[in-house]
């Protein structure tokens, strides 16, 4: 043996690293996108991701310097990072200890509109038996109050609930007499065809904010919404103008609903809510209840049709911000919290556990009570599987513990539903056992049919090959994600 070991001898041993828990998915035929627990994530290649995988990194490789700082593995410099990631996933599901927060109050199921694709079984306007009494508003705020959430919202519902408006303000001010120790807000979300000045001093003085629908340009928003008289665009805009007047522009916001005849208007829609000073849209599709069903306005477009007619709206979107006018898809901005921030924003189909019950609960005109307000539409057609009880005959306990809720809770979670357990998606996502029942006859769904799966993977692949393909996109989505 030689006196002097080989240069061999002096180089350290192997980096040496453990994988911290991850998924991943392919964005296309070169790139894979990882995720972790929290949804951190990093696009890559098939070579890096190999290389990764079976621990061949170096420490000096920038990639590997990223995936430790992103708590995509551990080593001796970094054993901190496994509190750090426990901290982001508490924060991550800090919302569920607060459990419901959006308090829906259907105090009327009478309506002047009849909307084709209404996904409520709505009653003429003179049907007062279809008005929530003071008896079963009384029990719903009691109800309400006893939520564990600091942040109430009540959001008045219909029908057009500004026809019932006798119990509207009873709620109001019964609530806040009744509050203790919460953050109450109101939300009127109305058509706007009967609002007058009067309403709208009142809702000045009790702080109340105004939510319509409007699905575009005159002639298409008029043929979705049609009333007596055939001026629902006519009253809505009208409605809208009056309200930022009494009440400041920021407390009034406009919903769209993708019809049809909206999916080669995606421009003019966008157009629309810009000339009227909106500072965004939600490019939402229909829900298969209630008359879209009846009416067949449901089957008018394929989900393929919807993300079509999504991209091309966002693209457009991203071309009015790139040119100074700033405005923002909603959808995609709540997507994107999930992306880049810990804070989950909340909305029903982005959550899980899913947020019927949790997010959301609905206190009905007759006092039963549903876990989301698609369960009651559901209800509407006969099917009373999200019923949670009634206001009238249980108590809190009773409702927010029946097997009615924490049976779809349980059996839809997507943390252990097959196939969205390995998506790298699913931090992203949610999952929504009243869709999936209304269309597959149980909360979990099949995933590979589910259009519920196919829009939310399709956009999610849109958004990250957007952001990696162009820097300004990136930006752009990293002011909308805060």
């Amino acid at each position: 043996m030689g006196k002097f070991q080989t240069i061999d001898f002096y180089k350290p041993s192997k980096q040496t690293y453990q994988l911290l828990p991850f998924r991943f998915s392919r964005l296309n035929k070169n790139s894979i996108i990882l995720t972790n627990l929290v949804g951190e994530y990093h696009i890559t290649d098939n070579d890096t991701l190999n290389k990764f995988v079976n621990h061949d990194m170096s420490e000096e490789d920038d990639v590997y310097k990223d995936l430790r700082s992103k708590h995509f593995l551990v080593d001796d410099k970094s054993q901190i990072g496994k509190n750090l990631l426990s901290i982001k996933y508490r924060t991550k599901l800090a919302r569920l200890s607060e459990f419901t927060s959006l308090h829906i109050f259907v105090i009327s199921l009478r309506c002047e509109h009849s909307c084709p694709y209404c996904q409520v079984s709505r009653q003429s306007d003179d049907k007062v038996k279809f008005d929530m009494s003071k008896s079963v508003a009384s029990k719903s705020i009691d109800l309400a109050l006893k939520s564990p959430s600091k942040n109430i919202k009540i959001e008045f519902q219909g029908g057009e609930p500004l026809l019932n408006f006798s119990i509207l303000k009873y709620i109001v001010e019964e609530a806040k007499a009744r509050n203790t120790n919460k953050n109450l807000a109101f939300v009127i979300a109305t058509n706007l065809a009967v609002i007058t000045s009067e309403i709208l001093d009142y809702c000045l003085l009790h702080d109340i904010h105004i939510s319509t629908s409007l699905d575009g340009p005159k002639e298409l928003h008029n043929k979705n919404r049609p009333r007596p008289g055939k001026n629902s665009y006519e009253k809505t805009i009208e409605g809208i103008k009056l309200s930022r007047e009494k009440l400041g522009f920021d407390k009034v916001s406009a919903l769209m609903t993708t019809t049809g005849a909206s999916l080669k208007q995606v421009k003019s829609i966008v157009d629309e809510y810009l000339d009227l000073g909106f500072d965004g849209i939600f490019l939402r599709p229909l829900s298969p209840y209630g008359f879209a069903i009846k009416t067949k306005k449901f089957s008018e477009y394929t989900p393929q049709n919807w993300f079509d007619f999504y991209t091309e709206g966002l693209d457009y979107i991203i071309e009015l911000n790139r040119q100074g006018i700033k405005f923002k898809e909603f959808y995609t901005s709540m997507i994107l919290s999930k992306i880049f921030t810990f804070n989950d924003p909340g909305y029903v189909d982005l959550m899980s556990p899913s947020g019927v019950g949790i997010a959301a609960v609905l206190y009905n005109y007759d006092g039963n009570v549903f876990a989301s307000d698609e369960s009651r539409m559901l209800a509407e057609m006969g099917d009373n599987t999200f019923k949670l009880g009634n206001v009238i005959d249980n108590e809190y306990e009773e409702i927010f513990l029946s097997d009615a809720l924490l049976d779809p809770l349980e059996e839809s979670f997507a943390y252990s539903a097959p196939m969205c357990n390995d998506c790298a998606f699913e931090n992203y996502c949610g999952a929504d056992p009243v869709y999936h029942h209304a269309m597959k006859g149980d909360f979990l769904g099949r995933k590979p049919d589910s259009d519920f799966c196919f829009r939310n993977m399709s956009v999610f692949k849109y958004i990250f090959k957007k952001m990696e393909s162009d820097s300004f996109v990136k930006d752009l989505f990293m002011k909308w994600a805060q």
